[in-house]
């Protein structure tokens, strides 16, 4: 068994992981570097080679340990939500929360919608990023169609898509304008589309 497969070779590469995901929030891809992501774990700069093939497999890892505790926040928060018959205003309100974030109970969610997005973006310049998005956007899916029919409503995979294509569209916009109130933004594309995408089951 080499040391990388022991407990300790384990937990030393889950540090590196959580370190490097924390490094991604903070200051995005550039900031994920060999010597920082050692330095942010208490480990000797040489381990971040040792148990991880190259720094985009290190990335890799990160992107998808914090894309899950995201996926992880939405699955709760759809865990909760009644099964009901809801109005526009109400539907639109539940989407923003599950695909932005509930920003007063997660003050650090402009973080993370800065990280989603990147990326995104990322995905398209480095490959060992593209399976854990479509992973990533599998559950996401499968949990926005679960809400929309706990809400009385249903969209086709098409729709869905372009129902969050379009909130994505809009905080791509408001972020990088600084824009004070980006959900709100979302919320109002939402409203004008949201009975011809995701209409009431009849």
């Amino acid at each position: 068994m080499s040391s990388a497969a022991t407990p300790k070779g384990e937990r030393r590469r889950q540090a590196l992981v959580a370190s490097a995901a924390e490094l991604l929030l903070e200051g995005g891809f550039d900031a994920v570097r060999h010597r920082a992501v050692a330095t942010r774990a208490d480990l000797p700069l040489a381990s971040t080679t040792y148990y991880f093939d190259s720094l985009d497999d290190l990335i890799a890892c990160a992107v998808e340990l914090n894309g899950n505790a995201d996926m992880e926040a939405m699955r709760a928060r759809v865990a909760a939500v009644t099964q009901r018959r809801r109005g526009a205003d109400s539907t639109v309100e539940l989407l923003v929360e599950l695909l932005l974030g509930d920003e007063e109970k997660r003050p650090e969610s402009r973080e993370r919608l800065i990280s989603r997005y990147e990326r995104f973006v990322a995905c398209a310049r480095h490959p060992a990023l593209r399976d854990v998005q479509l992973r990533l956007r599998a559950q996401l899916d499968d949990l926005l169609t679960d809400a929309l029919r706990r809400s009385g409503r249903t969209a086709p995979e098409g729709q869905l898509r372009r129902l969050v294509a379009m909130v994505d569209g809009a905080m791509i916009t408001a972020l990088g304008e600084y824009d004070p109130d980006p959900r709100g933004l979302a919320r109002g594309m939402l409203l004008e589309s949201i009975d011809v995408m995701a209409p009431p089951v009849v």
